[in-house]
């Protein structure tokens, strides 16, 4: 049994994971991460296909720049190319095995989704190779986390290997779920805690993805733009696409599992391919036949898929638990992942802000100390500046979230959800903006740095302003007319919102005085209860 002693550990090599590591070595901190796979990416999975001649995605596959403005940009800042989701053509709808799919015309139809060229691996990659090697470790399994005063020590295990690191801080950017069934903690964490993480699902657990390659891309001369649904009872495939690369020069199809995880489970494994072959010459023609097939099932992903996310969900999943997004064990432990997000939640958008938040909440070292001041006044107008440029924008970041939520076929709190993804937002990246100006040091009296006041007043009024806003514009909105409580949303339901609204403020002017103090205060927090 090894032991070591570390400032700051990783626990988890997806998306969250990489992007915490990267922030922390572009500011010179040390740092190590551990992973329990043999590889990177977490749910970010992209394989080589030998006939289409590219990556395809088996994990997240799209983002939307409209309202993800946080993956936008790093993959702008890695030097990614992206490229429009290829939705031009007809659509077509299978409803009876025996009969001939019918045509659609439904422009548009992933809502201005794009791609990564080299697959959604390629920013795993880029992350990755910015990161010192020896930071990081696979085929680690976290099997518990203690609770020792001044540290936290970790326990991973690899094959019959047991190791034990300390490290001053530790952020777990694992599935709630997942990190509450695989991993003890001592002290026990409190009910309170493991239900929330339980109550939280872990996006896509329960699915499988199947991507099938082709010398060409048949379906677009007959003018399919690839995209079909089929919902007859013999269901294999429910959902299909283009998988093609930027020019269509690489082709390939691929659809999501309509079959519960139980059902997949028991099929045998040469039975999958034929049904899966089936299903796409049903759809598409006797060329769909011969495809060379990549299937992953993330359901039997142990590091993935936890036992309660293979009970159905009823309806869409709810991320941004409160309690995800607090210091454990007095600002030594972090849980992190996309599940954790304030917003985007299970996207990789959501990965993105948790991680900007955990690094946010990190307590700072003597490198961080020593940046160059300036004048508070100073930075305070710059700050209002920006501020000022973010509430415009809110309204359309609403309209985008409501779009978003529509094209989900979610039917129920369309407005609540839609303006709480928006002020999320809008606050996180107030909180980068805040993070990144150089405030001199400043008083603080009851655990309230003295700047506080200044910086929170360049919201005054803004939840207010943009819930009347967003009334107003639902009220003239044709998109959900078919929705009467969301179209003139009741009092009940704005109070409602209202309060939703009020909380988040609450968690912002808590991180806006962290920021400005180097790391979250409690006092704080019992004064604005």
């Amino acid at each position: 049994m090894s032991e070591t002693m570390l400032d700051t550990v990783i626990v988890g090599g997806g998306l969250c994971g990489l992007a915490l590591a990267r922030s922390l070595h572009a500011q010179g901190r040390a740092f190590a991460l551990y992973e329990a796979r043999g590889r990177l990416g977490g749910r970010i999975l992209s394989v080589p296909s030998k006939t289409a001649g590219m990556a395809l995605d088996l994990g997240p596959t799209w983002f939307w720049p409209d309202t993800q403005p946080r993956i936008t940009r790093l993959a702008a800042d890695l030097g990614l190319q992206s490229f429009p989701q290829h939705d031009d053509g007809t659509v077509l709808r299978l409803t009876d095995h025996d009969k001939k799919p019918d045509a659609l015309q439904m422009a548009d139809l992933h809502g201005g989704a794009r791609r990564l060229e080299g697959g959604m691996a390629a920013l795993v990659g880029a992350l990755a190779g910015g990161l010192p090697p020896a930071a990081i470790h696979l085929e680690q399994e976290l099997v518990a986390v203690r609770d020792k005063g001044e540290h936290v020590e970790l326990l991973f295990r690899s094959g019959e290997v047991t190791a034990i690191v300390r490290a001053r801080q530790a952020v777990l950017a694992i599935p709630p779920r997942v990190l509450e069934q695989r991993v003890r903690f001592e002290p026990a964490l409190n009910e309170t805690m493991r239900e929330a993480m339980r109550a939280t699902p872990t996006w896509m657990a329960d699915q499988a993805k199947a991507v099938v390659a082709y010398d060409t891309p048949f379906w677009r001369a007959a003018g399919a733009s690839g995209n079909a649904f089929v919902s007859h009872e013999q269901v294999v495939l429910g959902e299909i696409f283009d998988a093609c690369d930027a020019d269509g020069r690489h082709a390939a199809l691929g659809g999501f599992f309509a079959l519960p995880p139980q059902f997949r489970a028991s099929i045998h494994p040469v039975a999958m391919p034929m049904l899966i072959s089936s299903q796409l010459v049903q759809v598409f023609g006797s060329e769909a036949e011969h495809g060379e097939q990549h299937v992953q099932d993330w359901a039997a992903e142990p590091y993935t898929c936890s036992t309660l996310d293979l009970t159905p969900l009823d309806g869409h999943p709810e991320y941004g638990h409160p309690h995800l997004r607090r210091p454990l064990w007095s600002d030594k432990l972090f849980l992190g992942g996309s599940e954790s997000a304030g917003y985007g939640g299970g996207y990789m958008e959501g990965a993105l802000e948790a991680a900007a938040r955990i690094q946010r909440a990190l307590t700072p070292d003597a490198h961080d100390a020593a940046r160059p001041a300036s004048g508070n006044a100073a930075c305070l107008a710059q700050f209002g500046d920006q501020v000022a440029a973010l509430r415009p924008l809110a309204i359309e970041r609403y309209r985008q979230h409501l779009q978003r939520y529509l094209a989900a076929q979610a039917k129920e709190q369309l407005t609540q959800r839609a303006l709480l993804d928006t002020v999320e937002q809008v606050y996180s990246e107030a909180l980068d903006r805040l993070g990144a100006l150089p405030f001199d040091a400043a008083g603080m009296q009851r655990g309230r740095s003295d700047l506080t006041p200044d910086v929170l007043a360049a919201f005054n009024g803004f939840n207010n302003a943009l819930l009347e806003e967003v009334v107003q514009f639902n009220r003239g909105s044709c998109a959900i007319s078919n929705f009467p409580g969301e179209h003139d949303p009741s009092r009940d339901y704005v109070d409602t919102i209202a309060r939703d609204l009020a909380a988040a403020w609450r968690e912002f002017a808590i991180n806006a005085n962290g920021v400005l103090l180097g790391k979250g205060q409690a006092q704080f927090q019992e004064d604005l209860a």
